[in-house]
This record gives C-alpha cells, sequence and structure tokens, in this order.
C-alpha cells in the first residue's frame, strides 16, 4: 500500500506595510508658484493646512527642508528659490500644537551648528510634541554659504561626513546622559571637531532619541545612513534604481550590527491623478511645462554648461559648446560632478528624440513619478514597496498648500483596502509609526555612530 502524504498549505507572508511622509513644497524645481492656487511659504496656515492633511491621511511624519543662505545665479537671487522660510525647528514646534500623530522633521545643518544646542532643542521638540521629532542629517562643503557665519569658511567634502558623524555621536551621549528615573551624568567628549563637557539640561524625551533621518545619494551618504539614520531620503524613484539603492544601502547595515528593518528607505516621489490615465499623462505634461518655464529651462541648461546662455532660444538646439567645468556661475548649489558627461547625455536625447532645449531639460528633471488614476498610483506604489524598491514615499506636492489632498481623498482609501497602510494611529510617537526599535540609554563616552 503506498503511505499517502499530506501536506500543510503555506501561509503566505505579510504584505508589507508603505510608509508615507509629506514634504512642505518649497526650494526645488517642483512647486508651481504661478498657479492661482498656490500660497504661501510663510504664512503659519499653509504650514498648518499641509500638516492637517497628511495628519488626516495616517502620515508618518512631516517634513521641511531648509537653507542657509538664499542661492544665487549670475549675482542674483536663483529662480527656483523661495525668498524667506521660516526656521524649521520654530515652525515645527507650532505645529505640535495644532496635530496630535504626526511626527514632525526638521532639516538642521551639521556643519554651521553646535551639538549641545542642537540636541536641546531637538528633545525640546520631542518633549512638547510627545514623542514626534525626527531630524534631517544634512552638511555643507560651500564657502558661499559659510559666509553668513562668523568662521566664514567650509569643510572639504571628505570631512563633512565625518564632522557630521561626530554631531550625531556628541548629540546622543548628550540625550543619553539624563536616563529615566535617575539624576543627569556629566558628558565629556573630547574629539576632532567637538569638546563638551557639563551637564544636559533636557530630561530624557519620550522617544529617548528623535528619529535620525539622511538625505543622501552618495557612496559617503549611504555609508552614514547605514551607520546612523533611521530613514533615508533618496531621489532613486525608478523601480530598477530603487531597487538597486535599496539592496545596497541594506546591505550595509550588518556591518554596524544593526537588521534591515532599522532603516527605512523613503524616496522623494510626486504623485499626478487623473480619472482616466490619458487624463492623468495630459495633466503631468501641463505640470511639466508649468515647472519649466523658458526661463526655467536656460537656468537648467546654465547649471550644465556652467556658461550665460541667455542669448539661446528655449525653444531651439543645445548649445554646441562644452561645459566649463570651473564656472562659479550658480552659487550655493552643489556642485556638478561630470558636467560633460550630463551635456553629452541631453545632446544623444535631443538627437534621438528630436527634443529642444526646454523639452530636454522637461525631459531630464520632469519629476512625476506615479500618474495615472487612482487605483493605477496605488497599485505602483503597493509595487514598489513589496519588491524591495523602497519601504515607504516622502510625498512632494507641486502646490503649496493643498497639493496633499487629492492623494489623501483618493489614493490612501485604496491602499488601505490593499492592506498595506494603517487605518488608524496605533502608536504615540513617530518611531512606533515607522515600526522602529526603542533607543536604549547607553553607558556614558558610548554616543555611537550606529
Amino acid at each position: 500500500m503506498t503511505p499517502t502524504t499530506t501536506t500543510t498549505p503555506t501561509t503566505p507572508p505579510p504584505r508589507k506595510q508603505i510608509r508615507l511622509a509629506a514634504h512642505f513644497p518649497g526650494v526645488n524645481n517642483t512647486t508651481v508658484w504661478a498657479d492661482p492656487r498656490s500660497g504661501s511659504q510663510i504664512d503659519f496656515a499653509s504650514f498648518e493646512h499641509l500638516a492637517r492633511t497628511a495628519e488626516r491621511g495616517l502620515f508618518d511624519f512631516f517634513f521641511l527642508a531648509e537653507g542657509l543662505r538664499v542661492r544665487e545665479h549670475k549675482g542674483r537671487i536663483h529662480d527656483l528659490d523661495v525668498v524667506g522660510r521660516p526656521e524649521s525647528l520654530t515652525v515645527l514646534a507650532a505645529l505640535a500644537a495644532v496635530t496630535e500623530h504626526l511626527g514632525l522633521a526638521a532639516t538642521v545643518n551639521t556643519t554651521f551648528n553646535e551639538p549641545y544646542e542642537l540636541a536641546r532643542r531637538l528633545a525640546s521638540l520631542d518633549h512638547l510634541s510627545g514623542g514626534r521629532a525626527a531630524w534631517n542629517v544634512v552638511t555643507t562643503s560651500d564657502a558661499f554659504t559659510g559666509e553668513n557665519f562668523r568662521r566664514g569658511g567650509y569643510l572639504d567634502r571628505a570631512d563633512r561626513y565625518t564632522r557630521a558623524a561626530e554631531f550625531v555621536a556628541v548629540a546622543r551621549e548628550l540625550w543619553d546622559s539624563w536616563p529615566d528615573g535617575a539624576a543627569p551624568r556629566p558628558v565629556d567628549h573630547r574629539g576632532e571637531h567637538f569638546t563638551v563637557r557639563g551637564g544636559f539640561t533636557v530630561p530624557r524625551s519620550p522617544q529617548g532619541h528623535p528619529v535620525i533621518i539622511q538625505a543622501g545619494d552618495s557612496s559617503e551618504g549611504r555609508e552614514f545612513a547605514a551607520a546612523t539614520a533611521d530613514v533615508i531620503f533618496t531621489r532613486h524613484s525608478g523601480l530598477e534604481a530603487g531597487r538597486a539603492f535599496y539592496a545596497d544601502v541594506k546591505r550595509r547595515l550588518a556591518a554596524y550590527g544593526r537588521q534591515p528593518d532599522h532603516l527605512a528607505v523613503m524616496p522623494g516621489v510626486t504623485v499626478v491623478l487623473g480619472d482616466t490615465a490619458a487624463e492623468a499623462q495630459e495633466h503631468a505634461a501641463e505640470i511639466r511645462r508649468q515647472q519649466v518655464s523658458p526661463q526655467n529651462a536656460l537656468l537648467a541648461a546654465e547649471q550644465i554648461w556652467g556658461v550665460d546662455l541667455s542669448g539661446y532660444d528655449p525653444d531651439g538646439p543645445l548649445p554646441d559648446v562644452d561645459p566649463d567645468p570651473g564656472s562659479e556661475l550658480a552659487q550655493g548649489r552643489v556642485r556638478i560632478a561630470d558636467p560633460k558627461a550630463i551635456a553629452d547625455k541631453w545632446r544623444a536625447l535631443s538627437r534621438a528624440k528630436g527634443l529642444s532645449l526646454r523639452e530636454t531639460v522637461i525631459e531630464t528633471t520632469g519629476r512625476q513619478s506615479f500618474i495615472g488614476t487612482p487605483e493605477d498610483v496605488a497599485a505602483q506604489m503597493d509595487a514598489f514597496v513589496q519588491t524591495d524598491a523602497a519601504d515607504g514615499f516622502i510625498l512632494v506636492p507641486h502646490l503649496t498648500p493643498g497639493g496633499l489632498d487629492p492623494f489623501v481623498d483618493r489614493v490612501v482609501p485604496l491602499l488601505q483596502e490593499r492592506g498595506v497602510f494603517r487605518t488608524a494611529y496605533t502608536g504615540t510617537t513617530l518611531r512606533s509609526h515607522l515600526g522602529l526599535p526603542p533607543q536604549p540609554v547607553r553607558a556614558a563616552g558610548k554616543g555611537p555612530t550606529a
């Protein structure tokens, strides 16, 4: 008699949950300021509207970018810059009073701040918000920004991440110096960039450490994120590029004794919705044309070529001269590593598709990541997360402050129906929203870079 075998049905693995955050539009080529629906980038009502919308959509956090100097182009204010923006932590402290669950993330520079002062401000925000504070750690390597500060200098590119790593380590030593239910202990840090001796003034905050965000795509930035960050904000929004970036960053975590779920990969994305796919594509094309006006097309090309192109027709061909690699035409922007390679790529694209200068800029700088009906966009986002191209997304709307409303109203319910997004907040802190492990108190002198 042939023995019978039984098979136990396998339970499919649980679907990954999507993380969502909202970026307040501002200093970028995404925002369409000419649209009559665009509002103020300074009025608190604008910040409040976007934050309340994000919380209504059960987002993880609200994210503010920041710059320490208004950028210039040919000696004038850069056309795509916001002229004036309130300081981020001040805005978030105000938003803490009008939100209940939403995380509050501020971009603060490690090159032109000091660990003790910033650690106090972040711990204070964490207390005031009930454990919802986050810090987007950024660096600066240009002397143009440094002119706004007493020392007037700048760090070599190779040094900016070493200072940032020590900065975060000192901040963590300070946060850990006042354990729950115990007296504060003095901090005595002596490092390459900082000497800090004394006692911290803020008791341990609800999260222990605010959530650390890192925005960096370079190899140094990826390594810094693997060692230090809880969230990495990236530009890799294409599926294949996203998978490669995701695998690379997650692979680096083991060297620092960290697990893959200790770092959330959240690319910055835009969304354009329509009742039909064709309508969404038409809407996206119109937004791109608004984002890249004829003047902005020339400005974008001048960033590559490094020479004055005001005599060129934006609806004509690309410049036939090679870029100037040593140009100082633009101030306060990240220098492009290989402008000639980018110019050659633009020329090849222009020839292949018969594109004008402006059309080439639109093609190469368009930021609409997800375009389609609400059902299409929900499916695309879900596919990205389930196939390990991302853990979630930071949405960058093109309108201030109402650009997030259509997504919250039309896409979030579909993600919930798919079982990949929360239907209610279940925790009280940003760490709990993101599923991050709690921060244990470490021994004195053990402020980690991991």
